[in-house]
């Protein structure tokens, strides 16, 4: 039985947190091209590998003939590149998370300070001005 390699490509990269957009983005392909990938029975090496690369997998468990008789040293420089992958994928995205958490924690801190002095100020007694003339009885008078 032959490995069909699209579709254990597309098994990996659906099972991944990355969606196909964005993993299209990273690799400079339309999503079209990615669902080519997933149709095809086989595919170049170079391909699997950077899929592999921007997803942080390793395809030689699952196409280990593919990557053992291509290129033996290729596991360490998954490796190493996969590392770099994950630094900068928290750059971008786990930057501006955090900076959104900062915010809202800064933002409760104000609101709970505005709330506590507004507890702890004594309300202002306002004067109601005095009417100089006549109240309103409910009877008209006729002059």
């Amino acid at each position: 039985m032959s490995l069909n390699v699209g579709q254990v490509l597309e098994r990996v990269v659906r099972r991944d947190r990355m969606g196909i957009s964005e993993l299209s983005r990273k690799l400079n392909v339309s999503r079209r091209t990615i669902y080519n990938w997933f149709d095809q029975k086989s595919l170049n090496p170079e391909i699997i590998w950077k899929v592999g690369t921007v997803i942080g997998h390793d395809f030689s468990v699952e196409l280990p003939d593919t990557f053992l008789r291509n290129e033996p040293g290729k596991r360490e420089t998954f490796e190493s590149h996969y590392e770099d992958v994950v630094k900068s994928d928290a750059n971008t995205v786990y930057f501006w998370m955090n900076k959104y958490i900062r915010l809202l924690e800064k933002y409760n801190e104000i609101l709970s300070h505005t709330t506590e002095e507004l507890h702890a100020a004594p309300l202002a007694h306002h004067t109601v001005p005095k009417n100089t003339k006549k109240e309103f009885s409910g009877t008209f008078e006729k002059s």
